[in-house]
């Protein structure tokens, strides 16, 4: 895939390995939205990206170029990684149903934020929750809203966070920012995955699920496998009767390796669609 960068836009030649469609629509991001062009509109920490199809692939609108180079990984060969996992024959239905796929670099505190708000929710309600957060915490930016800071939430109450919609969650949202900073959160990325993880699990709201994608979608450790229901049920139905998730994880995770995280998204955007 090729790619140029100029002032306020990052252009993207050829659509094979880049789909903003395959990309925010497969599970790891809640912050966008599809507007009445067609366009995809992106919100990640304060910033803001557009995306447009074009004849020759895609159009990213940002002043924030650097930022979104990095968030949507462009500098990574997806092509030669969709060829690497071609070779399993598990993967080549959801490989080519999802060859748009690129996991998304993101802001480390709003992904934790992020998915503790995703347990057992529903994708409309976590967007709903999410956007309410915004709008009540986070700078406004000019026709969207930030992503609050920890320092911006400080002063809401469990009871606040019952109000925008969270339920239960509310107490975990309210208790984790209480525990960890994004200063804390940035000093783990030199960690080894397994001790990260239980840094993570540590945390109020931040079981194995949640931690594994925080993992991949926010350190970007790709030797992680979440499992949630999709891949549960994937698992029981391609390959064998299992129902406890954490052997599930250690399975896929020893088939797939250092590529897991990759394979695992390939699986869920399929599973969740044709299962």
């Amino acid at each position: 895939m090729r790619y140029t960068i100029e002032k306020n836009k990052i252009e993207i030649v050829g659509k094979g390995d880049f789909n903003p469609e395959h990309i925010l629509e497969c599970g790891q991001v809640f912050s966008f939205k599809k507007n009445e062009e067609g366009e995809y509109e992106v919100l990640s920490a304060d910033k803001k990206a557009v995306i447009t199809e074009t004849d020759e692939g895609f159009v990213i609108k940002t002043k924030d170029t650097a930022y979104f180079e990095e968030y949507f990984d462009l500098k990574t060969d997806y092509s030669s990684i969709k060829k690497r996992l071609g070779k399993y024959k598990i993967l080549e239905k959801p490989i080519e149903y999802g060859y748009g796929i690129r996991i998304l670099k993101q802001n480390l505190f709003e992904t934790l934020i992020s998915f503790i708000v995703s347990a057992n929710n529903n994708i409309k309600r976590i967007k709903m929750i999410l956007n309410r957060i915004r709008e009540k915490y986070g700078k406004n930016m000019g026709g969207y809203h930030a992503f609050p800071t920890r320092e911006e939430l400080l002063g809401a109450t469990v009871q606040d966070f019952e109000e925008l919609g969270a339920g239960y969650r509310a107490k975990y949202i309210f208790g984790v920012f209480r525990q960890v900073d994004e200063k804390t959160l940035e000093s783990w990325r030199g960690l080894q995955t397994p001790q990260l993880r239980a840094n993570l699990i540590s945390l109020m709201g931040v079981g194995p699920k949640v931690a594994d994608c925080v993992l991949l979608f926010g350190y970007g450790k790709k030797d992680v496998f979440p499992v949630d229901t999709w891949i549960a049920q994937m698992y029981n139905k391609y390959y064998d009767n299992l129902q406890n998730r954490e052997k599930i994880r250690a399975n896929l995770l020893s088939e797939f390796g250092d590529f897991s995280g990759y394979a695992q998204q390939y699986l869920f955007f399929f599973m969740r669609a044709n299962l």
